[in-house]
């Protein structure tokens, strides 16, 4: 069944009749489920979402689900029926708030290339890239500087609100599709630059395992990854490459990290599992995968993580290559040159993990 929109406004407050179902398209790929709700069907609040849920009136492939479950592409939704009030427009640029002239210069400086297609940013530190309750300015809003009347830019992947660096935005619906496509199947390759606390050993090598989100707080912090058992239902297995590209001493190191798989906190906690966690990192920073005591940062960094997607490889449909390379963020840069470790030494930061 497909959903009806009301031909009045006078039928605005009768039931759209039946269950529906809807297929998620590759625009919902990795989306949390009540963001994906509440972008396809504006008039829904958080509060009914929630409670569609709990009483299982909302299944994902025929099971329950929870707000926070992160969509696949194919994924079938069913869901009760709906008010008419429901399926309201979003409000237009002029009905909503407006950009400020610094929010319209943040988002526009940000840019490192742009055609057609997409636009490659370099996401600031300390940005979400989404919204949420106490997140009033995000990536996804301040793409509204960016529309032409055609509507604004769509997100296609993500990065941690404290992790700076290329993050892609779609300009049309084609675009979306295939790079989240590319996305999904893997096609694109990603590099991280990171400063840590001490210098990995082995200085390169692949961590892989599986990893879990703790099934309650760590230290009063509910979004902790753990490892997992392999086995274990929740478990997801991650692959992280990575080299040292140089060190302080072995107080600190400047490591490359290709992550293989995407896992949440993959990164971060990967460092953390091998003893080298990234500097200012509040969640990993002090914990390894057992809550050990970690080793304290060299002095003269700031409090911030230090982890920057330096460099991110797309191709085309047609086959050809995209790449994108972001300057490192402030408070990173100063943390290279207080250690001494030159960018120039890595001009291109996909060589020290060049693939065979």
């Amino acid at each position: 069944m497909t959903f009806r929109v009301p031909a009045s406004p006078a039928s605005a407050d009768k039931l759209v009749q039946g269950v529906s179902l809807r297929k998620v398209d590759e625009t919902g790929e990795g989306v949390r489920l009540d963001r994906f709700l509440k972008r396809e069907f504006p008039g829904l609040t958080q509060g009914q979402i929630e409670k569609w849920l709990r009483s299982g009136e909302i299944r994902v492939d025929g099971g329950r689900a929870k707000s926070s479950d992160r969509l696949k592409a194919g994924q079938e939704l069913r869901l009760p029926p709906l008010k008419a009030a429901i399926f309201a427009p979003r409000p237009g640029p002029e009905a909503g708030p407006r950009l400020s002239q610094a929010e319209i210069n943040l988002i526009r400086d940000a840019v490192i290339y742009e055609d057609a297609d997409l636009i490659a940013l370099n996401k600031p530190h300390g940005l979400a890239v989404q919204g949420g309750t106490k997140t009033l300015r995000h990536v996804d809003g301040l793409l509204a500087a960016f529309d032409n009347g055609e509507g604004k830019p769509k997100l296609v992947h993500r990065l941690d609100r404290d992790t700076s660096g290329v993050l892609v935005v779609a300009k049309t619906a084609h675009s979306a599709a295939w790079i989240t496509q590319a996305f999904r199947t893997r096609g694109v390759d990603k590099i991280y630059w990171a400063v840590t606390i001490g210098a990995p050993h082995p200085l390169d090598g692949e961590i892989r395992g599986f990893m879990k989100k703790a099934a309650g707080p760590v230290d009063g912090d509910r979004e902790m990854m753990v490892t997992a058992a392999h086995g274990d239902p929740d478990g997801r297995f991650a692959i992280t490459d990575y080299t040292v590209i140089a060190h302080a001493s072995g107080k600190a190191a400047w490591v490359a990290m290709r992550p293989v798989t995407g896992r949440t906190h993959q990164l971060r906690f990967h460092m953390a599992l091998i003893g080298s966690p990234i500097v200012g990192d509040p969640k990993y920073g002090h914990h390894a995968s057992r809550g050990e005591h970690l080793r304290e940062a060299p002095g003269g960094l700031a409090p911030l993580l230090h982890l920057h997607a330096r460099g991110l490889e797309l191709r085309r449909p047609d086959g050809r290559k995209l790449r994108f390379i972001a300057p490192l963020s402030p408070h990173m840069a100063h943390a290279f040159e207080l250690l001494g470790f030159e960018t120039g030494d890595a001009k291109n930061p996909f060589a020290a993990l060049a693939r065979e």
